[in-house]
């Protein structure tokens, strides 16, 4: 197997010196001292030599990697250092070793350290790759969730909560590299299950200047103990001595700022008065998509003009458009009314725009979606009556920035989103003011930020914002909100 396609595969970043010193300074001047060291995916074993230099206490090292070619390189390393320590390196499988029988009489405290393959299981199956643990719906994932990706996880973060496993019976720290959302899943898992471990830190690292790739990551630190912490302090790099937040788990929820959590607790419940939306998923952008050039004339993402009727054609704002208030530039077909509905209806209502779809009907049925499967051919998804609403309320999924727009027609015509957009359909401007007012009040502000982590790849969910009692709120802010619209909240002009 030729290097490059290794490097993809196992996940494969191998750690700069300068920050393997940097760790290994840091985790020194924080009193881990191990008796123990094991880098269980250790590349070229950049950590296992530098750990060796700097734990003066360390009396037996273990190094393992599933590429021998690493193992290799790293023995010729180990002939040219004076280690009077017993040291074992071989090439071993993470996934099918008997971790707990090679540390059953290492001495206490111990240290695992590295930086574990940053790839997903799902990477890996596109690669029909056998570096994996045994198949399972990692997270117990059902229905749409597991057929949409969400059971998707990335190996670190299956290692790492088997690391975490190694030492609830032993004394000693876990030190990883990885993502930050790995380490918040890792935390969550741990926490969930009452594991025995300190308080947790997570030290940010600049990936781009480390590891060239655009990925928010840190260090994440774990250390074994009788109490049962369920907090972590997030640090904005490793050197830092004062945390920048302390995210945690309470009341079974996982909070990015405990303090506005404990302030505004009392209003988590599912709103029942308002329904939180996403826009409409179709996955084919270059067909779905158009730019009006004419009357009845649309150029597609192909760059072909085609005459259609202006029946399924809506304005279309994606997430950016909204955040930076542009008014649409773009139509979505919307060939359904609602998720199921047979295109075949539009023969009579809308002829040009069958044909158009048959005519792009290969790229459509190329859509690799599940979701796709067994429904009618040119289907969509998130479509509904609420879909066609003249007024939303809607925020932008994608974006770092907590606030909620108001948005109307668009040349007399309903405004449709992509699936970038959280929406609420509302009846008319003056109740969609009011509600965008009270969403964008400090309270709401608040409350929904003490639950975002906004390194997420999708910061602002629709469990998220439907998990806000919006009644109660209303209730709680007073009347100025049922009864006057101030200027406070913001409208796209788009009329």
């Amino acid at each position: 197997m030729a290097r490059n396609t290794k490097k993809a595969e196992y996940g494969d970043f191998q750690t700069p010196e300068g920050l393997v010193q940097q760790v290994c300074r840091f985790l020194k001047t924080n009193n881990v001292a191990p008796k123990s060291l094991i880098e269980p995916t250790c590349g070229v074993g950049t950590f296992f030599i530098e750990a060796l230099s700097v734990f003066d206490e360390v009396r037996e090292g273990y190094a393992c990697d599933i590429d021998n070619y690493y193992i290799e390189v790293l023995k010729n390393q180990l002939s040219d250092y004076d280690v009077s320590i017993p040291t074992r390196v071989e090439t071993a499988d993470f996934f099918s070793k008997d971790w707990e029988s090679d540390l059953d009489n290492l001495p206490e405290p111990i240290l695992v350290v590295g930086n574990p393959p940053w790839v997903t299981n799902s990477q890996l199956g596109q690669l029909r790759s056998d570096n994996l643990p045994v198949k399972l719906n990692h997270k117990k994932m059902k229905g749409l969730d597991a057929l949409t990706g969400k059971s998707n996880f990335d190996i670190s973060e299956w290692m790492i909560n088997r690391m975490i496993e190694w030492l609830q019976k032993k004394q000693g720290t876990v030190a990883m590299l990885c993502k930050t959302s790995v380490a918040r899943k890792v935390l969550l898992n741990a926490w969930k299950h009452d594991k025995r471990m300190e308080v947790a830190t997570m030290h940010l690292i600049d990936s781009k200047l480390h590891f060239q790739i655009s990925a928010d990551a840190c260090l994440l630190t774990v250390t074994s103990s009788d109490r049962k912490h369920k907090d972590c302090k997030v640090y904005n790099h490793i050197e830092a001595d004062n945390p920048i937040q302390t995210i945690g788990l309470r009341d079974c929820f996982l909070v990015a700022d405990i303090h506005g959590y404990e302030e505004t607790k009392h209003l988590i419940e599912d709103s029942q008065h308002y329904k939180w939306r996403t826009g409409i998923k179709h996955d084919c952008s270059r067909v779905m998509e158009l730019e009006k050039i004419g009357e009845g004339l649309y150029v597609n993402g192909l760059g072909e003009t085609n005459e259609l009727e202006d029946l399924c054609l809506y304005p279309l704002l994606k997430g950016s458009d909204l955040t930076n208030g542009r008014p649409p530039k773009k139509f979505m077909l919307v060939p359904q009314t609602r998720i199921g509905q047979k295109t075949k209806y539009l023969a009579e209502t809308a002829p040009k725009t069958l044909e158009y779809l048959i005519k792009y009907g290969d790229l459509l049925d190329q859509r690799v979606s599940s979701i796709y499967k067994g429904k009618p051919r040119f289907s969509v998804f998130g479509v509904g009556d609420y879909t066609f609403s003249n007024w939303k309320v809607a925020i932008a999924a994608l974006y770092k920035k907590l606030e909620f727009f108001v948005v109307g027609p668009y040349e007399g015509k309903t405004v449709v989103f992509d699936d970038t957009v959280n929406f609420i359909a509302m009846d008319n401007a003056e109740e969609s003011h009011r509600l965008a007012d009270l969403l964008n009040s400090n309270t709401a502000n608040i409350f929904y930020r003490s639950f975002i982590f906004w390194d997420s790849k999708r910061p602002i969910t629709v469990q998220l914002l439907r998990s806000l009692d919006i009644d109660g709120l209303l209730e709680e802010l007073g009347n100025e909100y049922k009864y006057s619209i101030s200027k406070t909240s913001r409208q796209l002009q788009l009329i």
